[in-house]
């Protein structure tokens, strides 16, 4: 009798032990955001669902035409088709770091989100209302673009600024840091008046090539539907 308690008292001390973990996660795991809009969309191997907590190390993804929304502290992020992500708060706030496609963001704290994509860190510039949308091409290239409010991109100890409005292609190691038009102001000085050149040049860790402007119509669009708990 004696050695049936004790392998009962063992069994359901297991159990509570274990119990942290069939809930689902680590009991070191925090909780990170909420899903606020999903179509085709997955955490982990799992399929999303509006109000499913994401946690802190979770991938986060898209189907074709799929779209998932997050609302993540004062930060909230869009996947789109066909894209992936890993969350994640180690550095003290939510951060997201884009593996596949395109993610859009949307801030109005310089602190209180990083969208990380290869070795580019994006970051709001102020603490104004600020959206950004970035484009994993692959590992070297990535398209940023500041729909709204200015935004930062830093690569190890390098930072460079976009200004709202704009999209930039974003080239990392580049195989001729010096540019086209050699060292020197001149790529910056062509950016100045609006060419399209680089905005650094010389001995830099990556290139910002403008793309495009942006019309600022699209960039309040976006941001309202990100407002929007009932939109993707």
């Amino acid at each position: 009798m004696q050695s049936l308690r004790a392998f009962a008292a063992l069994a359901m001390s297991v159990l509570v032990s274990c119990t942290p973990l069939c809930a689902g996660g680590s009991p070191n795991t925090t909780a990170l955001g909420t899903v606020i809009a999903a179509d085709r969309a997955h955490i982990g191997e799992t399929g999303a669902t509006v109000g499913t907590t994401v946690y802190s190390g979770d991938r986060v993804s898209t189907d074709l035409q799929g779209s998932m929304q997050l609302r993540a502290g004062a930060a909230r992020l869009l996947l789109m088709s066909s894209s992936a992500a890993v969350v994640d708060d180690k550095s003290g706030a939510p951060s997201a770091k884009l593996l596949l496609g395109t993610a859009t963001f949307s801030t109005g704290n310089a602190h209180a989100f990083t969208l990380y994509a290869s070795k580019a860190a994006i970051r709001a510039q102020t603490d104004g209302p600020t959206i950004g949308t970035v484009v994993y091409l692959n590992e070297k290239e990535l398209i940023v673009t500041a729909r709204r409010g200015g935004l930062t991109v830093t690569v190890e100890d390098e930072v460079q600024s976009i200004p709202e409005g704009s999209s930039y292609r974003v080239v990392m190691d580049p195989a001729d840091p010096q540019g086209p038009e050699g060292a020197g102001a001149g790529g910056k000085h062509d950016h100045d008046k609006g060419s399209g050149g680089p905005l650094a040049a010389g001995r830099s860790r990556f290139l910002l090539l403008a793309t495009g402007i942006i019309v600022a119509g699209t960039a309040i669009a976006i941001w309202k539907a990100m407002e929007s708990p009932d939109r993707p």
